[in-house]
């Protein structure tokens, strides 16, 4: 089953990968649940220890977290809801854009939204009360940056919902940005605002790569430099030919000469007067 798992994962496409990344991260955190469980532990140790703080003194003892929380998730609906907005905004982005577009604004939009939700709970008097115990985990972010890129980018693209009919993408994207705004007096304020911020980076990507400025290059390059320097690279095999008679006799008359030019040096100035080298070099001579 392992094997099969990383077949399908090296051979599927980067949004496979990333809905992968996601699903075996939370199957690491339940597992790591029934240990804690087992131990009389925290289950929450292990996300505490990945989950973005708001609070800046923690951020920078754990710098990592502006990365791994966007492929943190606690519970089943919270991954389940993510990994389907992802499938779906992905899947249209893969029709216009190319993949190491979609992995960019997949990481860039979840960082951008997580400095967000950071920067509003260390300005805002609202969040000053929860600062220090507030944390932030999920792929909201970075699925709102995807969903938004696109409908900047398509902002007419067609959509058949059941019930509904036909709706505009831009009008989904508009709609989940709304939501996110109203929703922010109501709970779950830091996730909200990290939407937020990764709606603000897909729609200033698309605005700018209409403009032929593709943020995501530089970010690629990355990326690949990254996956090249874990690459084994292949040893290489080195056949020298061998010298002739002529070589041979050539390098010992060289070699000859300057075993002469050092005793020479010696019977004129003393042993002392030789510099490091022209020792060694005799040294190794009295050894043939």
């Amino acid at each position: 089953m392992i094997e099969e798992f990383k077949r399908q994962f090296r051979k599927g496409s980067n949004l496979t990968k990333l809905i992968y990344i996601n699903l075996a991260v939370f199957v690491l955190v339940k597992l790591f649940g029934v240990f804690a469980f087992l131990m009389q532990g925290n289950p929450w140790d292990f996300i505490h220890w990945f989950a973005l703080p708001a609070d800046v003194t923690k951020l920078v003892q754990k710098p990592w977290t502006i990365i791994s929380y966007m492929f943190l998730h606690e519970g089943f609906i919270h991954i389940l809801f993510n990994l389907l907005w992802l499938y779906f905004g992905g899947q249209i982005f893969m029709q216009y854009l190319n993949s190491k577009q979609l992995v960019s604004t997949y990481v860039l939009g979840g960082i951008f939204g997580g400095f967000s939700y950071v920067l509003a709970f260390n300005l805002f008097p609202a969040f000053q009360q929860n600062l220090s115990q507030s944390m932030a985990i999920g792929a909201s972010a970075s699925v709102l940056a995807i969903l938004t890129a696109i409908a900047n980018y398509v902002p007419n693209y067609n959509i058949n919902l059941t019930f509904i009919g036909r709706v505009k993408l831009k009008h989904i994207a508009i709609f989940s940005i709304l939501l996110d705004v109203l929703s922010i007096p109501k709970g779950n304020t830091g996730g909200h605002i990290a939407h937020l911020g990764g709606a603000l980076y897909g729609f200033l990507y698309t605005r700018q790569l209409k403009d032929g400025k593709d943020w995501s290059r530089n970010f690629s390059r990355l990326m690949d430099a990254l996956a090249n320097s874990f690459k084994k690279q292949p040893l290489k095999t080195v056949h020298r030919k061998p010298k002739t008679d002529d070589q041979w006799r050539e390098e010992k008359a060289l070699s000859q000469k300057e075993i002469n030019r050092i005793l020479d040096k010696i019977s004129k100035s003393g042993y002392d007067s030789l510099n490091e080298k022209e020792k060694e070099t005799l040294f190794k001579a009295s050894k043939k």
